[in-house]
């Protein structure tokens, strides 16, 4: 245990790992698209958590989570100067099943590869949000709590995402080849 957290203290950090670990972990390599980064990433930000008091911020424990690797992965990428955008799901993958080869399922698979590959085709902040409600499963306001943008913003910019996609999806159903992005 740290020298200098408490052992009630130390107890509640070691839940939220062991809670929120993995996701922040899968966030972070969306955005920084490497695996070790994430995990420097998403362990700063367990370290900060030591040094908050519980009663501070237990009550909004993810979204601060959430906000404290988002900033630590634009920190990252500032310094390497490469913020261009963030590239593909990584994290969400369809796995090729054999027992799944019936045509049905495999036009299933399909479908939610185009569905990630037309998200990955989003503008940076809209990916970030879309993934963080869809993936996370954050509300509005969480989401505004991680993102720093408000929650009409929030709605706003999901609404354009949302639209986006819908219009790219109709357009890839009614292409002549029916099938994926690639």
């Amino acid at each position: 245990m740290p020298p200098d957290v408490e052992e009630s203290q130390w107890a509640w950090v070691q839940k939220a790992m062991e809670l929120h670990q993995s996701a922040l972990i899968r966030y972070a390599q969306q955005i920084l698209r490497d695996g070790d980064q994430a995990r420097d990433a998403v362990q700063e930000a367990f370290i900060k958590l030591c040094k908050e008091s519980p009663d501070h911020i237990a009550d909004h424990l993810l979204p601060w989570l959430f906000r404290v690797v988002r900033n630590q992965c634009l920190n990252i990428l500032r310094k390497e100067k490469r913020m261009s955008h963030l590239d593909n799901l990584d994290t969400v993958s369809v796995q090729n099943n054999p027992a799944d080869d019936h045509p049905k399922e495999q036009r299933k698979r399909e479908a939610i590869t185009s569905l990630f590959e037309l998200v990955d085709t989003l503008p940076t902040k809209q990916r970030e949000l879309v993934l963080l409600k869809f993936q996370q499963d954050f509300s509005y306001q969480e989401i505004s709590d991680v993102t720093g943008l408000s929650v009409s913003n929030v709605g706003y910019i999901l609404h354009q995402a949302i639209r986006s996609l819908k219009q790219s999806w109709e357009a890839l159903e009614t292409a002549p080849t029916g099938g994926t992005l690639s």
